[in-house]
């Protein structure tokens, strides 16, 4: 009686010791190139199992649900793929490799788009334009100079206006990390025409979006997506 007892108990814990190893939980890592550490923003990662897929942010940074056990692929176009085994829930390195040792005819640059954003923005300081072609209280009255520039010249007319777009720009590359055709396609049936129409009519707004992380975005690409196809349905 004894021996069935300690059995039981033994069968137990390992029968908790599996439920908790199958318990889902958020993984995180950073997927860099092999050679020059550079990380690689927008590569794709997808669980194997969930079939659930993210990108990496502009820093190469993802975080997806999966469960000790799981394989994750990442994929990057002119990288070779990696599939990447989770065994703990320690953060993960992903080393990408070059799919070619030849050199293709192009500037290779580092900059992201906020940073090309900044410089321009450079640009017009060094020209004498402060504060994105806007004049403060306080600036008119030590640089009263620079504020009637401000106020009639035209370049702070072309910063004040550049100054809105970049800012725009950069909320919507925000957007683009998640709402892209690749993570679309993962996690929706959307293709073709159906897929680019769906990507211009329920693009979220970036007030929305701001606070979302990628869960958010699938959350919301799988509702909206099911939402633009049943009107679709509706229309024919």
């Amino acid at each position: 009686m004894r021996n069935v007892k300690s059995a039981f108990i033994i069968f137990v814990f390992t029968l908790i010791g599996f439920v908790a190893k199958a318990q889902d939980f958020i993984v995180r890592g950073v997927v860099i190139e092999k050679g020059s550490n550079v990380r690689i923003a927008l590569s794709e990662i997808t669980n194997l199992r969930t079939g659930i897929g993210v990108g990496s942010n502009d820093i190469g940074m993802f975080q997806l649900k999966a469960r000790i056990g799981d394989t994750l692929l990442v994929t990057k176009r002119d990288l070779i793929d990696q599939r990447v085994a989770v065994s703990s829930e320690k953060d993960l390195v992903v080393y990408l490799v070059r799919g070619s040792t030849t050199l293709a005819d192009v500037t290779i640059r580092g900059n992201t788009k906020q940073q090309d954003l900044n410089e321009i923005k450079q640009e017009f300081k060094n020209k004498g334009v402060y504060n994105g072609g806007k004049t403060t209280f306080l600036s008119a009255i030590f640089s009263p100079l620079n504020a009637l520039y401000n106020l009639f010249g035209t370049d702070p007319k072309n910063a004040r206006r550049f100054s809105r777009y970049a800012d725009n720009e950069i909320k919507q590359s925000q957007i683009d990390v998640y709402f892209n055709q690749s993570i679309i396609k993962n996690n929706t049936e959307l293709r073709g025409d159906t897929l680019e129409r769906y990507m211009l009519n329920c693009r979220p707004e970036f007030n929305k979006a701001q606070y979302w992380n990628s869960y958010d975005y699938i959350k919301y690409i799988k509702e909206s997506s099911k939402k633009f196809t049943d009107t679709l349905g509706k229309g024919k």
